[in-house]
């Protein structure tokens, strides 16, 4: 191994967080390493998927430089306070700097019980762990800012879930940092000023050197998270757990509890079987993170000089998130319907077939992806709701030089849908891992037409859909 640690987190005072080895795992076995990405690091592909690459992924050994912990956070959890949470099941084995000089965090999830453990054992099971490598990985072949799996091993014993024996698993995650909002309330709520300015000085240098003061920290992070929300919708995707503890300072996309792609699109579908009154649904979630970043905005204003004017620059910051959420929004969308740049009366376009589609039940990946191949019309119940959008959309892409090409490039043919991940958990239950291997191949480009995994692209049967995931905790 060749990659280098060098852990700035472990460095801050100890009341950042625990010192905490992981559980060793009785009998480990390798499910996926994922090379590509371990070469980006400097680990090499060969080593992670070699004895050494398991025993570091399992827990069982520590490679030289890692100094294991688990990080304290607070944060809002469906809008009720929690002053304490932190990694309950969660390991930072340290931070990578890798070949190019860029850092990474590299965690263990699912490895046993920390400080921070709330009524749980820390451990993880066979499906979380899986559905969070198959979904950030195919976040990032969308081209979403995102966590990464670099691993994911089986335990060799029992977790127990709803009464139920299932596999133990560990997920190795990878992250520019898993600093959060959660993490500057958690200082925020017990008044420490002097930590919430060491953890903004270190975010600065860390992930927005360009900031030179909170209020610079505040805009960009809004940036950030209203640029990243866009591209969720843009695809379909519903996080299930917006918490304040779940939302990553750096912007990416993080905590793949009860996350879902939408099959047929309604701006009100959830997933999540917490989620018991829309809270985190689809169409709330630019809503959601805007309140999240005002949360953030209230744990910085002891660093901002005096009070009032602090709040009235913190407010307007915030009040920025919904331009620059609505202009990364038109531009994803104005290219699913093969507009390159779009101008602010194409929005009435966009949300008129949006509006159609949820009526219609079409599917959100089929229809677009549709719109380049001919065969969104099919998508609805009633096709004359297309046709009288799509003679309004013809006149618009008159204008336009190669609107196929630019639909081709923004709207993926295959999506992690969900009755093929609970399928493939299913069968992996069973020992059987060959479809969540043919699932990663279908994925790894989803933009890619490819004959060979047409079945990825339909639609569930009635009797396939999934109505309702869960965190798996």
């Amino acid at each position: 191994m060749t990659a280098k640690f060098d852990n700035s987190y472990a460095r801050f005072p100890a009341r950042f967080f625990a010192r905490q080895m992981p559980d060793a795992a009785p009998a480990p076995q390798r499910i996926a390493a994922n090379g590509a990405l371990a070469e980006r690091l400097g680990f090499g592909g060969d080593w992670i998927a070699g004895p050494e690459g398991l025993a570091m992924t399992s827990g069982n050994a520590m490679p030289s430089g890692a100094e294991p912990l688990a990080q304290a956070y607070a944060g809002h959890q469906f809008g009720g306070w929690v002053p304490q949470l932190g990694d309950g099941r969660a390991v930072l084995l340290g931070e990578i700097i890798a070949p190019d000089g860029a850092r990474f965090d590299i965690q263990l999830k699912g490895s046993g019980q920390t400080p921070f453990s709330r009524r749980g054992d820390g451990k993880a099971w066979l499906g979380p762990v899986l559905r969070e490598y198959v979904v950030s990985e195919a976040m990032a072949a969308l081209g979403i800012p995102t966590t990464r799996a670099l691993a994911a091993v089986l335990t060799g014993e029992a977790v127990y879930r709803d009464g139920f024996a299932r596999p133990g698993a560990i997920l190795t995650r990878v992250a520019s940092s898993h600093i959060r909002v959660g993490t500057f309330q958690y200082f925020a709520a017990r008044e420490d000023t002097e930590a919430l300015q060491l953890l903004t000085d270190h975010v600065i240098a860390r992930h927005y050197p360009q900031a030179e003061t909170p209020l610079e920290l505040l805009t960009a992070v809004v940036a950030a998270q209203a640029r990243l929300i866009a591209r969720w919708l843009s695809v379909g995707f519903i996080h299930g757990v917006m918490n304040t503890d779940n939302m990553s300072i750096s912007g990416e996309t993080i905590d793949y509890g009860p996350c879902a792609f939408m099959d047929h699109y309604h701006p009100s579908k959830v997933f999540s079987s917490i989620d018991a009154y829309g809270r985190y649904a689809y169409g709330a979630q630019p809503q959601i993170a805007a309140w999240n970043l005002a949360q953030f905005a209230s744990c910085l204003l002891p660093l901002m000089g005096e009070r009032e004017a602090a709040i009235e620059a913190a407010t307007i910051t915030i009040g920025g998130f919904t331009e620059v959420f609505q202009a990364e929004w038109l531009a994803l969308f104005g290219r699913k319907i093969g507009i390159t740049a779009p101008r602010p009366e194409d929005r009435a376009l966009i949300e008129d077939l949006l509006n159609r589609m949820a009526v219609e039940r079409a599917d959100f990946t089929r229809t677009f992806r549709g719109l380049s191949t001919g065969t969104a019309r099919a998508e609805f119940t009633e096709p004359l709701a297309f046709d009288q959008w799509s003679e309004r959309w013809q006149t618009r892409l008159a204008e336009e030089r190669d609107p196929e090409a630019v639909m081709a490039t923004a709207n993926p043919v295959r999506i992690p849908r969900n009755h093929r991940i609970e399928a493939m958990i299913a069968s992996a239950v069973e020992d059987d891992f060959a479809p969540f291997e043919t699932l990663m191949a279908a994925l790894a480009a989803p933009f890619d037409p490819a004959p060979e995994f047409a079945a990825f692209e339909a639609a569930p049967r009635p009797d396939e859909a999934v109505a309702r995931t869960f965190c798996g905790t």
